[in-house]
């Protein structure tokens, strides 16, 4: 038996070479051809090298070459074929018939039954009845399109992407502070920092292969992390600063105003390149060590100490995630980070900057085509209604239609203007992300299930969630992703069934402008009287337009924007050889200075009370999750990495209080809802606060629906609550 050959069980472990520079490989999964992709998760945009066999993927492995992960994959990344073996994947239009029933329909009769619908709900209540969403998860191509069919072609109002729910914060404290929305660093500087400030970011968790290019730094960096939870990366950290929640605008004040104080600022690199350090270092000068300690609960030991630390730095980076930017005050407290960064001349050179690290993998390509930075379709519309130009996208020409004159809605602030009620659209077209999740609050004011609406219409990127009037998709789809860094990543569409022949998401869309009644233009990608992108032609904003499929694959798939543009007043410059922005201390703004730009701390929305005495936090639980799991969870590899039920983190003082043990079963309620957990008691949350991971839904059933004036992102990250046993609640 110990030395059998042949069986079952044998030839499964059989190996040969797999060629194609692969080394050994399982004989059943040997390839015949290998293509590349980037991974469909994260903004980190890791290469993978895809095994296909009679054209299907069969296994996959990092690419070794790639820049961004050099031969390296988090868990999601390996197991990024799971999700096209998935039951519940569809594979053609699904519509739902007069009894509920969701049934299999032809491409034709599904377009049909969308255009009817979406035409009789604006017929019957205006054009504001009807919304779309978009994902980062879909190429820019289809943004581009989806944008301009909905404006141009169907007259739509209301259209944003998911960029609101993650990243339009660091959206709107770039443009403010630099005049342009680009992150300004490149991955080498978590290699060359020799301090590295993490602000509300647990790299090891969500962002594992950014964390391994920290772990490579050959300097011996201070790290330090600012976080109200001992987090797995604060564990690793040099300095850990558990400051109170929201409180860190506060914090970055008081170093401000000690860095000021003592002398410890570029007083040279502020002079030349920014605005408004008078009026900054007025505003943070009530910001005293003592008013500072009080307002976050730290030491001033641990203040000064950091200030230090900063003063100390050659090459001093900070970074945020969601910690800063789902906030009531993000935007305000983004640029309490830059401003840091700029008066201490950590920007433009190596291992510097202040470093948004963003969200999905096309996340840079949402914040280019959603409602955060212009209407999509891209009209240059005010506020007010009054356009700034004549309406027309740089890569989709609608010759004779006008779109609405008008910036629509957020996702979460839409009402329908025909009821006059406080419920959804009546009408959306969801396009890849997960409407129907519950947002901030949802506990409070959960709608109806989305999918019953009369006329949702979900196309979902890999079919994955049930596919409610979807089709299933490729993995990786024609396109570009703009990944973390605003890299333009090449897509070819690899295995699995198609949705639709040729460039799926684009022909979907397209077809839906056939039906309604919209001439063909360009005989190959050409809708409605439009003129839209094609994969293989430049696209969009100025500083994307020049990643032409040829360039991105003499690259190896990956470039890098902005690059060289026609010169216009206040155009993105390219970036230096380097990949870094600001290198010359030019900035976007007409005067080429940025800006210091504050405003006053204000306090927690829902501070704990007697009824509810706790706050709870919300973040990232494991590697092996994404979002809510509607992926992840296809893969029995990655549900084993993590608990299958909800839990809440809760300090053991707290937990003694309450009577409550390890795995007991709990109600965490807030004023909004209740939901049931299992709890894990743990020294990782300070007394008074519980944490809830945010991949399992039901957490924003007791999350509060405040958001940030400016950038109109939900705060998901504090709130009150209150725990109780089971029995005892019950």
């Amino acid at each position: 038996m110990l030395r059998r050959r042949d069986g079952h069980l044998t030839r499964d472990l059989l190996r040969e070479p797999g060629g194609f520079g692969l080394g050994q490989v399982p004989a059943r999964l040997k390839p015949d051809a290998t293509a590349e992709l980037v991974c469909g998760y994260c903004s980190t945009g890791c290469g993978l090298t895809v095994h296909l066999k009679a054209g299907e993927p069969v296994s996959l492995t990092p690419a070794p070459d790639y820049p961004v992960n050099r031969g390296t994959a988090c868990p999601k990344g390996w197991e990024a074929l799971a999700v096209l073996a998935a039951a519940d994947r569809a594979r053609s239009p699904l519509l739902r018939d007069a009894a509920g029933v969701r049934r299999a329909v032809d491409w034709d009769a599904a377009l049909r039954a969308m255009v009817e619908r979406f035409r009789a709900i604006q017929a019957q209540h205006g054009p504001e009845s009807v919304a779309f969403l978009s994902t980062g998860q879909m190429p820019t191509e289809e943004m581009a399109l989806l944008g301009s069919l909905a404006k141009f072609g169907m007259g739509m109002v209301h259209g944003d992407g998911n960029t609101r729910q993650c990243m339009a914060t660091s959206v709107v404290a770039y443009k403010q502070a630099f005049g342009f929305d680009a992150p300004p660093y490149t991955y080498r500087d978590f290699e060359q920092s020799d301090v590295i400030v993490l602000v509300g970011a647990n790299l090891c968790i969500a962002h594992p292969i950014m964390w391994e290019r920290v772990l490579q730094n050959p300097h011996d960096p201070a790290i330090v992390v600012i976080d109200p939870r001992v987090t797995e990366t604060a564990m690793q950290a040099s300095q850990h600063l558990p400051l109170r929640p929201k409180s860190d605008q506060a914090l970055f004040y008081g170093l401000a105003h000690l860095l000021i104080e003592r002398g410890w600022i570029d007083r040279g690199y502020v002079a030349a390149h920014t605005r408004g350090f008078d009026e900054y270092a007025a505003a943070v000068a009530p910001f005293s060590i003592q008013r500072t300690s009080a307002e976050t609960g730290l030491p001033p030991a641990d203040i000064e100490r950091l200030a230090a630390t900063i003063h100390a730095g050659k090459r001093v980076s900070f970074w945020w995630t969601m910690g800063v930017n789902q906030s009531y005050q993000g935007v305000r407290t983004a640029q309490s980070i830059i401003n840091l960064a700029l008066i201490t001349g950590n920007m433009g050179r190596p291992g510097t900057g202040a470093n948004s690290i963003t969200g999905q993998c096309n996340a840079m390509g949402s914040r280019l085509f959603s409602n955060t930075t212009k209407p999509a379709g891209r009209p240059r519309l005010r506020e007010s209604g009054a356009p700034r130009d004549g309406g027309a996208h740089a890569g989709s020409r609608c010759r004779g239609r006008s779109g609405p004159q008008q910036l629509g809605l957020q996702p979460h602030h839409r009402r329908d203007p025909a009821r006059g009620d406080q419920g959804p659209l009546d009408c959306r077209h969801q396009h890849g992300a997960l409407l129907d999740q519950p947002g901030p609050g949802a506990g409070h004011t959960r709608p109806p299930r989305l999918s019953r609406r009369p006329g949702h219409v979900r196309l979902d990127r890999d079919g994955a969630h049930g596919g409610r009037g979807a089709a299933g998709r490729r993995l990786g789809r024609e396109g570009r992703h703009l990944h973390q860094l605003g890299a333009a990543h090449r897509h070819d569409p690899q295995g699995g069934p198609p949705a639709r022949p040729g460039v799926a998401g684009l022909r979907h869309l397209q077809a839906g402008g056939r039906v309604l009644g919209l001439r063909r233009d360009v005989p190959r990608l050409g809708v409605a009287g439009c003129r839209f992108p094609d994969p293989q032609a430049p696209v969009g904003r100025p500083a994307v337009r020049h990643h032409r499929h040829r360039r991105l694959r003499r690259a190896g798939g990956a470039g890098r924007h902005p690059v060289a543009v026609p010169r216009r007043r206040a155009a993105p410059r390219p970036r230096a050889p380097s990949g870094r922005l600001f290198e010359d201390g030019r900035f976007y703004h007409p005067d080429g200075r940025a800006r210091l730009l504050f405003e006053m701390p204000r306090p927690l929305p829902e501070p704990a009370t007697d009824r509810f005495p706790l706050i709870l936090l919300t973040g990232r639980g494991s590697a092996a999750q994404w979002h809510t799991q509607t992926r992840t969870s296809k893969s029995a590899i990655l549900r084993k990495l993590y608990p299958p039920r909800i839990y809440v983190e809760i300090n053991p003082d707290d937990a003694k209080a309450r009577g409550i043990g390890a795995n007991d079963s709990v109600h965490v309620e807030s004023r909004r809802g209740r939901i049931a957990a299992k709890a894990f008691v743990t020294h990782s949350v300070q007394r008074g606060h519980v944490f809830i991971p945010m991949h399992y839904e039901a957490a924003n059933r007791l999350t509060d629906a405040v958001f940030d004036p400016y950038s109109k992102q939900p705060s998901y990250k504090a709130c009150a609550v209150e725990l109780r046993r089971a029995a005892a609640a019950a």
